[in-house]
């Protein structure tokens, strides 16, 4: 894809990604241009009587009933957009904001905010040109949506705040020169077009479940993996097992390991050794890892209405009502994201513990401590399961909801926030953490499954282990591991992205 068409309606979570990574193209389609005007056109209306309306012609927030005289009204949305930068901390990734702009554009796109085509467009201009505004990752509550970090990405669009343009940081005024792109001067309206939403969460929320949706994929393979290299049995991903219990991401998740596991010499070596059933960690990751799956399926499907959907305040519509509404608010993602969230903690809790059993001699079915010839003067993989141990204690931490939280802001006028910010920030945070601590074991099980030659795992299993050996040697003696965790999460995610995905 290298040019995308937005209409307001249809943008898809892997749309976000493809933008927010670069190389695509966006425009504005000719059908939402006509609702944009026909939206602009109610407004200019109610200027055009005198008419006093919220948000258009008043104060906001506790301001509400302050009415602004029309010559002050570019002023006023001017002045609403520099009062609102206060965000704070460490700046979002070039790609957050990318997927914010993109965002952005398509919720003015469905016609309900009442700005000019003008606004859509420039908006877009900056995401094509690669202006990227400084957008610090803290101070939103998630209500009145993400007010803080769209005002940091439209402050830009005048010509202030600042931008990061072909990787130099640079004030806002001297990125838009530099791309030719003339500072917008905004209209009745606009500001607040421009900055209420969740499109910072739901930016966060796309990156985090288009990965995430990756590593549920990738996490079966890795279990795959580790139940050959423990000698484990593939008897509880029987189908019948299964449909008694039809969970979708269950059922899913049994039949790829199922035939993940196919043809494997290591499976048939031992399959008369009279072990009737594995621990948990082996026997219930269809369980667990489906549970993560519908958990993320239902997540994926809100958050594709949320992108999808009007989030202003105050709403315009064809017919002329302007209506103060709360569609701002950050709930039914924050929900979601804190459930998914949970469940993906999960899977790096499922994931650490046969990591455990892989180097615990003990428990791994005959092979050497801590995956290492000579255990002893070699550590092996001590330490790199201490690592994944805290990780995972980590995400434990970061699992606690964010969206069961409020505090009132705006002097008690917005008196309930839905913390949506946080809640998709812990999201992001948690899929990194479970990335790494599927490449911990990624690492561990190809080393098992060495431990095993001559025999051999399944065909797609073994070209998973080639894969990895291609970047990542096996470990013969103790040596800096960092590096190899490191490369080795990223080709964990690649498991998910390619290949085994199609199973």
């Amino acid at each position: 894809m290298s040019e995308l068409k937005i209409d307001g309606r249809s943008l898809r979570i892997e749309d976000v990604e493809a933008v927010a990574r670069g190389g695509v193209k966006v425009r504005l389609s000719p059908e939402a241009a006509t609702r944009v005007r026909r939206s602009r056109e109610v407004v200019e209306k109610i200027l055009a009587s005198g008419e006093v309306m919220y948000g258009i012609n008043t104060g906001f927030g506790k301001l509400a009933e302050v009415r602004i005289p029309d010559d002050h009204l570019a002023d006023l949305q001017l002045n609403l957009v520099r009062s609102h930068c206060v965000g704070i901390g460490e700046a979002l990734p070039e790609e957050a904001v990318r997927a914010m702009l993109l965002l952005r554009a398509n919720v003015l796109a469905t016609g309900n905010a009442g700005c000019r085509v003008e606004v859509v467009n420039r908006v877009l201009a900056m995401l094509n040109a690669g202006i990227h505004p400084l957008v610090p990752s803290q101070g939103s509550v998630g209500a009145s949506g993400d007010l803080a970090p769209l005002a940091h990405l439209a402050i830009v669009l005048v010509g202030e705040g600042q931008a990061f343009y072909r990787g130099k940081l640079m004030p806002g005024s001297e990125a838009l020169e530099a791309a030719g792109l003339e500072p917008l001067r905004l209209e009745a309206k606009e500001g607040l077009a421009l900055i209420n939403g969740t499109q910072a969460s739901a930016a966060l929320g796309c990156l985090a479940l288009a990965c995430a949706r990756r590593l549920v994929n990738a996490a079966d393979t890795v279990a795959a993996l580790s139940l050959d290299a423990l000698a484990g049995t593939d008897a509880a991903f029987d189908p019948a097992v299964h449909q008694a219990r039809p969970h979708p991401g269950q059922l899913r998740s049994a039949a790829r390991m199922q035939k993940l596991l196919e043809g494997s010499a290591i499976r048939e070596d031992h399959r008369e050794c009279g072990r009737v059933q594995d621990a948990y960690s082996l026997r219930c990751a269809p369980q667990v890892h489906g549970a993560a799956r519908d958990a993320l399926e239902h997540a994926w499907k809100v958050l594709e209405i949320e992108i999808n959907s009007a989030t202003d305040n105050p709403m315009v519509f064809p017919d002329g009502r302007v209506i103060s509404g709360g569609n701002f608010h950050g709930a039914p993602i924050a929900a979601v994201f804190d459930y998914l969230g949970l469940s993906l903690v999960d899977l790096a809790s499922i994931s650490e513990r046969r990591l455990a059993r892989l180097v615990d001699a003990s428990l791994s079915g005959g092979l050497p401590a801590f995956l290492t010839e000579k255990p002893g003067l070699n550590s092996g993989f001590m330490m790199m399961q201490v690592s994944a141990a805290a990780l995972v204690s980590e995400g434990k931490t970061l699992a606690h909801p964010a969206s069961v939280d409020s505090i009132p802001t705006s002097a008690s006028q917005e008196d309930h926030v839905s913390m949506s910010t946080w809640g998709a920030r812990k999201l992001l945070l948690i899929t990194d953490l479970l990335r790494r601590v599927l490449g911990m074991e990624y690492l561990g099980a190809a080393q098992g499954i060495e431990f095993r030659r001559p025999l051999k795992s399944s065909e797609i299993l073994e070209e998973a282990i080639s894969t990895l050996r291609q970047e990542i040697p096996r470990l013969e003696a103790d040596r800096f591991l960092s590096r190899d965790m490191e490369r080795a999460a990223e080709m964990a995610e690649d498991l998910g992205r390619v290949g085994t995905q199609a199973l």
